[in-house]
Parts: C-alpha cells; sequence; structure tokens
C-alpha cells in the first residue's frame, strides 16, 4: 500500500462517497476510517463500502478521555494498515488533499521535492460560496471561493495536515502531524510546506501551523470545506467538533472559516474521475440508497435547527455575514417565525 489515509466519521453520510472518489483517483490506495455515534447511516454506509473492499472500517465504540480522534489515531497506530503503508496522512472528510503539481496525483507531489519525508500541507479555508441549501452535488464543484493566501487571521487558517513517509521515524500518529519523533532517525526526516520549501528544526517535533514566511501552496495544499451552505452548518451544529463533540458550534465558528475572498478552481481537475467512481458506487442498490437517505436526513436536521429560534437566528446572521441573499420565500418564513416568537415574548 503506498498512500493511507486515516479518518474518523460522524454523520458525514452526504459527503462520503465524494471524499473517498476523490481521494482514489489522486492515488489514495488505503482507506482506515472509524466512526461512532452515527444517525444519519454513515456506518451503515462504511461497513457496505467495506465488504466492497473499497476501504477498512471500525466502529470506534470506547472513546476514552483524549476524544473521538485521539481515541481512533491510538487504535490506528497498531492497525496491520498502518504498518503495512508507505505514506499516511490523517484528513478529515471536509478536507480534501489538492495537488497542483504535474497532473494532481500524489506521486507528483513527491516528485517535485524527492528528498521530502513530511509535507505539511496548508489548510486553504473555503467558504459557503452564497449556497444557502444542502444540495446532493460535488462539494469541490459547489464551493469555489476561499481565503486568499496567505491569511494571517485566524491563526488557524494556516494550520496544516501532514502527508509524511511511514519509515519509522515518529512512534505516534497525531490529528495534524506525526508525534514522538525517534532521536536516532533525526537526520533522515525533511519536513517541506506545500511549496516544496524546507521548514525548520521547530516543525520536527511541535509545530502546527505554517505561518507567515513557512507558509507555501505551490504544490500542494488542503481545500478545507469546514462550513459548506448554510443549511449544512446548521446540521453541522448538532454534532459539536470532532475533538470536542460537547462544544457546540456557533457564528463564531462560521466567522472563522466562511472565507470567500477570491476564486480558486485547481482542484476541479479531478471532477469528471470522482463522478465516474461515484457513479460505480452508487450503482450499489444498497449504497445508493444509503447515500440518499444521508442526504434528506441532512436536509430534515437543518429544518429542525430552524424549529427553534435560535437556529432561525442563527442562520440569518450567517447569511448576513456572507452578503447572501436568502430566497425571498425562504427569507420572509424566517421573518414570520421570528415575529412570532416576539409576539409570544409580548403575551407571556
Amino acid at each position: 500500500m503506498k498512500y493511507l489515509m486515516i479518518t474518523s466519521m460522524r454523520n458525514e453520510a452526504p459527503y462520503i462517497l465524494e471524499w473517498l472518489a476523490y481521494h482514489s483517483s489522486i492515488g489514495v490506495d488505503g482507506f482506515l476510517i472509524y466512526s461512532n455515534d452515527c444517525d444519519d447511516g454513515t456506518d451503515q454506509m462504511l461497513d457496505r463500502l467495506d465488504a466492497l473492499g473499497v476501504i477498512k472500517h471500525v466502529r470506534n465504540d470506547k472513546i476514552t478521555k483524549s476524544g473521538v480522534q485521539w481515541s481512533a489515531l491510538k487504535r490506528a497506530g497498531n492497525h496491520p494498515m498502518r504498518k503495512r503503508a508507505d505514506w499516511i496522512i490523517f484528513a478529515d472528510v471536509d478536507e480534501f488533499v489538492n495537488v497542483k503539481a504535474g497532473a494532481g496525483h500524489l506521486d507528483d507531489l513527491r516528485a517535485a521535492v524527492p528528498d521530502a519525508t513530511a509535507f505539511a500541507l496548508t489548510w486553504r479555508m473555503y467558504g459557503n460560496d452564497s449556497r444557502v441549501e444542502i444540495e446532493d452535488k460535488l462539494v469541490i464543484e459547489q464551493f469555489n471561493k476561499c481565503a486568499s493566501f496567505p491569511c494571517y487571521a485566524p491563526i488557524t487558517s494556516s494550520m496544516f495536515k501532514t502527508l509524511f513517509k511511514n519509515d519509522g521515524s515518529y512512534e505516534k500518529l497525531g490529528v495534524h502531524r506525526p508525534k514522538k519523533r525517534i532521536e536516532r532517525n533525526a537526520g533522515k526526516v525533511v519536513w517541506v510546506n506545500g511549496s516544496g520549501m524546507p521548514l525548520g528544526p521547530e516543525y520536527l517535533d511541535k509545530s502546527t501551523v505554517t505561518y507567515a514566511a513557512n507558509g507555501g501552496i505551490d504544490l500542494a495544499c488542503i481545500n478545507h470545506y469546514s462550513v459548506k451552505s448554510a443549511k449544512a452548518f446548521l446540521a453541522k451544529t448538532q454534532r459539536g467538533l470532532p475533538n470536542r463533540s460537547d462544544k457546540q458550534l456557533d457564528l463564531g465558528y462560521w466567522v472563522d472559516r466562511n472565507f470567500n475572498q477570491v476564486e480558486d478552481v485547481t482542484i476541479h481537475r479531478s471532477i469528471i474521475k470522482t463522478k465516474e467512481k461515484m457513479d460505480l458506487w452508487l450503482a450499489d442498490p444498497e449504497l445508493g440508497e444509503l447515500h440518499k437517505a444521508g442526504v434528506e436526513w441532512h436536509k430534515a436536521c437543518a429544518e429542525t435547527v430552524l424549529d427553534d429560534m435560535k437556529g432561525v437566528r442563527l442562520l440569518t446572521r450567517i447569511a448576513s455575514l456572507s452578503r447572501a441573499n436568502l430566497p425571498a420565500q425562504f427569507a420572509i418564513s424566517l421573518a414570520q417565525k421570528m415575529m412570532a416568537a416576539n409576539r409570544n415574548k409580548k403575551d407571556d
């Protein structure tokens, strides 16, 4: 196995097939996926994909105090797939490795910097692109506007995920980078950024940010679609953060991640191959139905959030911040809900 991608999922049913199809198209040939507490059929989709030989699915039922992702990573560290892989990256379902080098394959990235053993791939935050509804379309096709580069604030916009050589230089897996470097292997560890520029000694052990001069996205970056459409974000608020499921996503999270400053569609060259792979999987009756049900579950979840005034206020505020014009009838229905709530308060 050349490239192993590890992830942890909860309630990601509408997005699983695209994420797998895209990364398969750029060279990932191994997927180790952990799931927990799923309500939208994510775990059932992963079971079916496992049965079809596409991925390896492990139910992450024993969550430690360290959190969901760290529990999964600890288990993944001892998994046979980890030991067989030449290269490894941990990425969430809203993160797409965008290789700009050569033909867009991971091999092209490595060929561009053959001595590198760790690529720090900086996040490129993609916004909602003025989209409100949840649509059963490719994420990489719907959302084309992102943060300008470099993006100095918030500092989280300069965080990275690491594609690293699994040569024994690090003992442990990490969310953003490998951990616990083995000192005797220090000489063979070569960290570079997404432009192939060498990174300093601070990256050998701890750093998770490629800030200012350390940043680079000429060869590759991570397209981070963390908010998607306004209603998709509403559905996501019910899940919480991957490492802190008890912490609710709010307006602050939206502001920190909803960037629509410039257009970058370099990832579009992989759309055809992604769709071809997805169509093969959707032709499987069981998988096709589970995908469709997952999309409907997320649409219904967003509407449930809007049954509460907190949800209505959140949606109107994020639409305002995005300078997005809500469909007239939908905007009127939200206003009517707010006016009705105000009348009820006065009656009380």
